[in-house]
């Protein structure tokens, strides 16, 4: 009889190992399904970038961490997203930092007039940047990584072939860009991003402050005839991935270690997209007639001190919220000066 016993014994040890080669445990007994909303519409590139991260981590995880993406917002209003990330109601967040106003003081340094020459650059910066701050408004939530369109132009619906002539001009921009388009003696106005085509061709407004992506993206260049490249005003659309704390603590420690490395593998990826978006854009742009001025180096430093009262403002609202605005400034500026 305890012969027969130990025979059986060995025998479901056995299939105890066969299950676990090849069906891995999961965290506390169950695999873990991630719910990502993006801002992007289903077919965007950048949301096929991000189901591509999600089967990243699943493969690296064996099968542990699931992800299904909600493409255009679908779990929660974009304005809301970050409070919703938080809160648990989604687990991963990919959006904009302007869309949580005052909630990431520190952090708007990265959507200043900067100068920025493209996304790859942007986005190694801003994630330079957290890396060297780790600024505690961020404290509620788990980063995976910081990315940016850029760089941000004026795009006219006339043609025109100075950054002088928008003065007077009305043009669309976002309430924490609109500044740029006020110091170039512009008039700027407010509107949701999915306005703006019709606005255009409607003759509402005459013109927009958008990154190039833009011009195919929301497919601007079929109703704009010049893109000012105009670096002295060039900033980022800043944006945040980020995860639910929670729900990051849940993850083993190894899996956890595992997205991190595939977060890095992203910086590189998704800034390397957003100059290949921009690239498709700008010729998506002059096939439709868009003329892209290039504004002269004279022209450009000017534009750059019309720029300082907007640099100043933000140092002096980090400062009054007792935050090293003036550090995180120029931490930035020399980050873009040594990295072209």
């Amino acid at each position: 009889m305890k012969r027969n016993l130990s025979v059986l014994s060995m025998a479901c040890w056995s299939v105890v190992g066969f299950m676990v080669m090849v069906f891995p445990f999961k965290a506390n007994g169950e695999e873990i399904k991630l719910r990502y909303s993006v801002i992007w519409p289903q077919m965007h590139p950048l949301t096929k970038l991000m189901v591509e991260w999600g089967k990243d981590v699943e493969k690296a995880t064996q099968g542990r961490i699931k992800t299904t993406i909600f493409a255009s917002n679908t779990l929660t209003p974009p304005m809301q997203a970050y409070d919703a990330t938080a809160k648990g109601v989604v687990d991963v967040c990919g959006n904009l930092l302007a869309y949580s106003p005052g909630r990431l003081p520190l952090s708007e340094v990265l959507q200043q007039p900067l100068g920025y020459r493209n996304g790859y650059q942007a986005t190694k910066l801003a994630n330079a940047y957290y890396k060297k701050f780790k600024p505690k408004e961020f404290d509620d939530v788990k980063v995976m990584y910081l990315h940016g369109a850029a760089p941000g132009f004026v795009m006219t619906k006339k043609s025109i072939q100075s950054t002088s002539e928008i003065k007077g001009l009305r043009i669309k921009a976002n309430a924490e860009n609109a500044d740029i388009v006020k110091n170039l003696g512009g008039a700027p106005v407010t509107m949701p991003v999915g306005e703006t085509y019709e606005a255009l061709s409607r003759g509402m407004i005459d013109g927009t402050l958008f990154p190039i992506e833009a011009l195919q993206g929301f497919k601007i260049g079929e109703v704009v005839k010049t893109v000012l490249e105009d670096y002295g005003m060039s900033y980022m659309t800043s944006m945040y991935v980020i995860m639910n704390k929670a729900r990051w603590d849940s993850i083993p420690p190894a899996d956890q270690q595992a997205i991190e490395k595939i977060n890095e593998e992203y910086i590189e990826k998704i800034g390397k997209m957003w100059v290949e978006l921009d690239k498709k854009a700008k010729e998506f742009a002059i096939s439709k007639g868009v003329t892209f001025v290039k504004i002269p180096d004279a022209e450009q430093a000017a534009t750059a001190e019309k720029m300082k009262p907007i640099l100043d403002a933000y140092v002096s609202m980090a400062k009054s919220k007792g935050l090293p605005g003036d550090e995180a400034l120029k931490f930035c500026q020399n980050y873009l000066k040594s990295h072209p």
